[in-house]
């Protein structure tokens, strides 16, 4: 199976380029951050401005015209339609409970500064003793339950503000 990358432009144009696509291409670097390519028997001359090797973004200047170029391979596109990104932040700013149960503490406050993966709350469901940790650090708005509550499925317990 060939490599592909999906590639966005500008936040506008997506292109897929597989590898061998990509491979044919007649380029010759002129520079550190330059090169020349012939396409179809056009001209460019394109240098890298800017790069974030962890994001897999860069600024590109083609025959003088500047534009933003963000690439995806497979594992990526794979993360991503997951619903997971690497390095991105978590605002996650509620907390509903993962399922039905019974609440046995909540050592946390209104107003309260949490840090990631500090307790929340403890959740006794099928006869165990869930511990419900913070997914991101914030200061806890609102609990909406209390100790020996029975909670539903995804019944809200509290909010970040």
């Amino acid at each position: 199976m060939s490599q592909s990358f999906k590639v966005n432009v500008n936040s506008t144009f997506d292109f897929d380029i597989t590898a061998a696509e990509s491979e044919q291409l007649d380029s010759v670097k002129t520079a550190s951050q330059q090169s020349h390519i012939l396409k179809d028997q056009k001209s460019y001359s394109t240098e890298i401005l800017k790069s974030n090797f962890l994001k897999k973004t860069y600024q590109v200047k083609v025959n003088n015209n500047s534009y933003h170029v963000a690439i995806a391979n497979d594992l990526d596109q794979l993360i991503t339609a997951m619903g997971f990104e690497l390095g991105s932040s978590k605002v996650i700013n509620e907390i509903k409970a993962p399922m039905p149960g019974l609440i046995l503490d909540i050592p946390i406050k209104v107003g309260q500064e949490v840090e990631e993966n500090d307790t929340l709350l403890i959740l006794e469901a099928m006869k165990m003793e869930n511990v419900l940790s913070s997914p991101r650090a914030g200061v806890i708005k609102s609990i909406s339950v209390k100790k020996g509550d029975a909670v539903d499925k995804n019944a809200l317990l509290l909010e970040f503000e």
